[in-house]
């Protein structure tokens, strides 16, 4: 064999080497298990706007040869295009599934709120759960011309928002989770919903007014039918609500104090001059003086059919109230529980 075959064959038998060693490399770099924990998974949430190199300082704790899980990274374009949101990482990822699922993976999370009294205690349940800052909610929270263009003003801001468990992306925009909720809001006002708050001539907004202060009344979810009933007889016979819940969140707004505990109403109360106090003001608050929640809705639209005008609560059952049909039966309930606040000592 003369040297020049010598020279070829040699020469082709390292690029073949070299060939393998940059296959082997790119399949190790690719395919291998780069995961550095023991757990079978676990969640990092990245945040909007995070940079890549930010990107790498979080995978650090989670993958064993960073300067691979890069290269593919580059390769596949994820460098200039990191993507915010809660990711789901299983022990024994190659660095392309890695990539992969920051990529698409984005992961909902469950979001839950209760009956919440104001859009400021709203705002810092769900920055607890979200991405988003409890200041930046509060902003999309108070979009007046959002309000306006879904029938809302600055009275009902609270009454969209459903107290129930959602799914979302945990770096949900603000104003996305506004939106959100004005359409959970559409889906829960079907037609047959509608045309039963129609029967009881009110809007879906005034149902909500109103199953707020059932629900304020009462927490025995079995006894909110008939509370509601009773209010609606004496709307329907216009009577003052007299709903002692509105004038306590008369006395919080007038003095900024939400977070007051006020067990006792007074009779000076009753004299408080805001659109909420049903003492003074016949007909419905202009809005909510809390979130209601789905029960106390339901409530309103299913009412207990009854005619009952006052209640009054009834301490031999805690929670519970006394019902009645006339002035003369109510003041004779009522004197049961003025006598039972005296003897705790509760004069506020």
């Amino acid at each position: 064999m003369s040297n020049l075959k010598k020279v070829l064959w040699a020469t082709a038998l390292l690029g073949l080497a070299l060939c393998g060693i940059i296959t082997y490399r790119i399949y190790k770099a690719v395919f291998v298990a780069n995961t550095a924990f023991e757990q079978p998974e676990v969640v990092i949430f990245v945040s909007s706007g995070t940079s890549f190199k930010e990107l790498k300082v979080l995978m650090t704790p989670y993958v064993k040869d960073l300067q691979t899980f890069e290269a593919v990274a580059i390769r596949k374009g994820y460098f200039a295009n990191v993507k915010g949101g809660k990711y789901l990482l299983k022990k024994g990822m190659n660095n392309n599934s890695l990539i992969n699922t920051l990529r698409s993976g984005n992961t909902a999370v469950r979001v839950s709120f209760n009956n919440q009294e104001t859009l400021e205690a709203l705002a810092g349940r769900i920055a607890a759960q979200l991405e988003p800052d409890s200041l930046a909610l509060l902003q999309a929270f108070n979009d007046h011309a959002l309000l306006a263009d879904n029938g809302f003003d600055v009275h009902n801001t609270l009454t969209p928002y459903l107290p129930n468990t959602y799914e979302f992306f945990w770096n949900t925009s603000p104003e996305g989770f506004t939106k959100r909720m004005l359409e959970e809001y559409r889906r829960f006002w079907n037609e047959e919903r509608v045309q039963k708050a129609k029967k009881l001539g009110l809007s879906p907004a005034e149902v909500s007014s109103l199953a707020a202060i059932v629900q304020k009344e009462t927490v025995k979810i079995d006894e909110r039918p008939r509370v509601a009933g009773v209010y609606l007889n004496r709307l329907s016979r216009g009577i003052h609500l007299q709903a002692d819940p509105t004038v306590i969140y008369a006395l919080k707004k007038a003095y900024g104090k939400n977070d007051t505990i006020i067990k006792r109403v007074l009779y000076r109360d009753l004299e408080i001059d805001s659109p909420y106090n049903t003492y003074k003001y016949e007909g419905l608050p202009p809005g909510p003086i809390a979130m209601p929640d789905l029960s106390a809705i339901k409530a309103v639209l299913n009412p207990e059919s009854h005619e009952y005008l006052f209640f009054v609560a009834d301490v031999s059952r805690p929670g519970y109230h006394l019902f009645a049909k006339t002035l003369a039966q109510h003041n004779e309930n009522k004197s049961q529980y003025i006598r039972w606040l005296d003897r705790q000592s509760i004069k506020r």
